[in-house]
């Protein structure tokens, strides 16, 4: 029987890095992104998928 994510700090912070993700997408809408925001898109989505794999970590 599959295990389900527990909505722990881990869901937690993947939903609010996901949050943030969109809201700086959305806030760039209709242009590219420099450099500099890329980069910083990057880190943003590092850290989400870092938070999604303790998510499913922690509820292994």
């Amino acid at each position: 029987m599959p295990t389900t994510p527990s909505p722990g700090p881990a869901r937690r912070d993947a939903d609010a890095l996901n949050a943030e993700i969109r809201a700086f997408l959305v806030a760039r809408r209709g242009r590219a992104l420099s450099r500099e925001e890329r980069a910083e898109y990057e880190e943003l989505r590092t850290r989400w998928v870092e938070a999604v794999r303790a998510r499913y970590d922690t509820a292994a």
